[in-house]
């Protein structure tokens, strides 16, 4: 399957580390006619994982840079870089990617790098959000949409989804509850970014212009899934 893309879209690569759920998401979303975007490039760090076929079944351009390929970090963020500028890119999400990338790589892409991450920043950064939001007692947990910086998980934030903590919830549980917000959330901030709705400013805040109104405007109360 051969995908036809679709001039004036602004060209989008994802960077996935296995399933690749909400890259599908993102790439669902760039089908539609009136969506201001399309991913063109999915890449992942590891080989065989689900979300590198699920490109290709969808007829987008998958391709597999492992780590253990290259010598060095340095090495292995060129050639994931390289492919980058190949593609003629204008956005680069991340979606489930485990790597923490360089600050060579991010000011690379400053202001065009937004991450999807499991937790109501700037609560739990890092991993195993969701243990640490029911050991902590936290009645709601949720996504962030944020532009990448440098510090780990704390660039400005675009969006946040919330879900409630319901009695017995464990880690799975929750994190399902979440992932459906996510599905939900990161194609909306797309959308505004490749609208021009948002920016990352020199002193790196989210900057949202005036004029967003109905359907791109995030309200917050749309992704409470009770």
């Amino acid at each position: 399957m051969n995908k036809v893309e679709h001039p004036g879209k602004k060209r989008v690569g994802v960077l996935i580390s296995g399933t690749g759920s909400n890259m599908k998401m993102l790439a669902q979303a760039g089908q539609e006619d009136d969506y201001p975007a399309e991913v063109c490039l999915v890449i992942s760090d590891k080989r065989d994982v689900k979300g590198l076929q699920t490109a290709q079944d969808m007829g987008i351009k998958a391709l597999a840079i492992p780590k253990k390929d290259y010598a060095s970090k340095a090495d292995h963020e060129s050639a994931i870089l390289a492919a980058l500028d190949e593609a003629n890119l204008d956005y680069v999400c991340l979606a489930g990617f485990m790597r923490i990338l360089s600050g060579d790589f991010i000011k690379k892409w400053s202001g065009k790098l937004i991450n999807i991450h499991p937790s109501l920043l700037p609560l739990f950064p890092g991993l195993h959000t969701h243990d640490r939001a029911i050991e902590a007692g936290c009645k709601v947990h949720g996504c962030s949409v944020h532009f990448v910086t440098e510090g780990m998980d704390e660039g400005p934030i675009i969006a946040q989804a919330v879900v409630p903590v319901l009695p017995g919830d464990d880690a799975d549980s929750l994190a399902g509850r979440v992932l459906k917000t996510e599905h939900i959330l990161y194609p909306q901030v797309l959308k505004q970014l490749a609208s021009g709705h948002v920016r990352m400013t020199e002193d790196e805040k989210a900057e949202f212009s005036e004029d967003l109104i109905g359907e791109d405007k995030p309200d917050q109360s749309r992704y409470l899934i009770s």
